[in-house]
């Protein structure tokens, strides 16, 4: 692979069960011009595109993804850390999307660093301390209401394109 074929967004989903979420997630990164999804863990994956027959759960990331899992490239690796080390190597940005101690706004995460890798989590335990020890820097999204979590899929959106603009807006800068 040569270096202008290393994608320098990329997006990481670990250990989401729900195939509804990561179907949207595939439409959202397709929206927010990320380059390649990896999935992780247990994440479903999409079908083949010469598959006659559909699990439900194929069935469900097919239809919330409306044919976005055709256009953004995607890879499945069940070791997280196998993918994190691999994207480091190519000079990625590896982000966890979690509330954590160590966590700040996403906003303040990236000025300079063009390729990133943000990791999104399972819908109730979000990603585990060994996950958030290997990231370069820990982003959350500021919460104002009551309850202090949004759906994955949701929060992944709000991330890609809150790091798609600060990418730009550092791209004006240059």
């Amino acid at each position: 692979m040569i270096e202008s074929d290393i994608p320098d967004k990329v997006l990481i989903i670990h250990n989401v069960r729900s195939a509804a979420n990561v179907g949207s997630m595939f439409r959202t990164a397709d929206g927010a011009g990320i380059q390649e999804i990896w999935l992780t863990g247990y994440t479903p994956s999409p079908a083949k595109p010469s598959q006659k027959y559909l699990t439900k759960a194929e069935k469900s990331l097919a239809k919330s993804a409306l044919g976005a899992e055709y256009f953004v490239a995607w890879r499945k690796n069940p070791s997280i850390g196998n993918v994190i080390t691999r994207l480091r190597l190519t000079g990625h940005c590896i982000i966890g999307l979690e509330q954590d101690k160590q966590s700040r706004p996403l906003t303040s995460i990236i000025e300079e660093n063009v390729s990133f890798a943000l990791i999104v989590g399972n819908e109730v335990r979000g990603l585990d301390r060994r996950i958030l020890r290997q990231c370069d820097a820990i982003g959350e999204l500021p919460m104002y209401g009551k309850k202090n979590s949004l759906n994955v899929s949701v929060a992944c959106g709000i991330a890609l394109y809150a790091l798609q603009g600060i990418i730009k807006k550092s791209k004006k800068n240059i």
